[in-house]
């Protein structure tokens, strides 16, 4: 038997029980406030602010607004070209995580780097630990969906595998887990508000992530449960309600 390679996270301290706290919020949001408001222009709203949020945290400053009327910097512009295409990807990345990976890359990069580059790994490097983290989105686990999203946002985000717009590939990649797994499956929830929300936290927790230590995965992890937490309240079924 395989062990399960993601199993000591959900032991470390009090990431068991944040990341239960976390779901019951987004299941009872999704169940409670989606059940007769959920349409396709909802999950397009909720994408909008999400590539939004991603660009702003890879630099753009484009407004929401801007973003919302075909506008925006050349950042925006990439980030909301990724959002469109990012649900046609979830069969892909449940039968071949390290190809829907490389089409996350693809999608938002195009036309900022050359064809060559385009969903290839920097370096020998990075293409190993690209392969690593496709491997881990392949093995069975006992861990929350919740903690497997986060894990492969921070790694993407530190580990910087393509050659450009590496924290956009991350955040969508974490969205997308969300759906494949069954936490999000319509994608109303907003995670990349969330983090954007928390800026400052999440920027110092990524840093700490990227030391490799248990102490910057213990404290990602939850920083990660509240970042979704206030993913779920930037949701368009959120604001719809009030």
């Amino acid at each position: 038997m395989t062990a399960d390679p993601l199993a000591w996270l959900v032991s470390l301290e009090g990431v068991s029980s944040a990341y239960a706290a976390t779901r019951d919020g987004i299941d009872v949001m999704l169940r409670d406030r989606g059940l007769r408001r959920t349409s396709p222009e909802t999950t397009a709203e909720s994408l909008l602010r999400g590539a939004h949020a991603s660009a702003v945290l890879e630099g753009s400053s484009s407004s929401l607004e801007d973003v919302r009327s075909s506008g925006g910097d050349p950042i925006a512009t990439d980030s909301v070209r990724l959002s469109t295409e990012l649900l046609g990807l979830v069969p892909v990345l449940q039968r071949a995580p390290l190809q829907a990976l490389a089409r996350l890359h693809a999608v938002t990069a195009a036309g900022s780097v050359s064809d060559e580059e385009l969903g290839r790994p920097r370096s020998a490097e990075a293409a190993t630990r690209l392969r690593s983290l496709a491997d881990l989105l392949a093995a069975r686990t006992s861990a929350p969906a919740l903690v497997v999203a986060a894990i492969v946002h921070a790694d993407l985000a530190t580990v910087a595998p393509f050659a450009s717009h590496n924290g956009i590939v991350a955040r969508a990649a974490e969205r997308l887990v969300l759906v494949a797994r069954g936490v999000d499956e319509k994608s109303l929830v907003v995670p990349e508000a969330g983090h954007l929300a928390l800026r400052a936290e999440y920027e110092s927790n990524l840093r700490g992530y990227a030391s490799g230590s248990q102490a910057g995965v213990h404290a990602w992890l939850l920083y990660g449960a509240e970042a979704f937490a206030a993913g779920a309240e930037a949701s368009p079924l959120r604001r719809a309600a009030e």
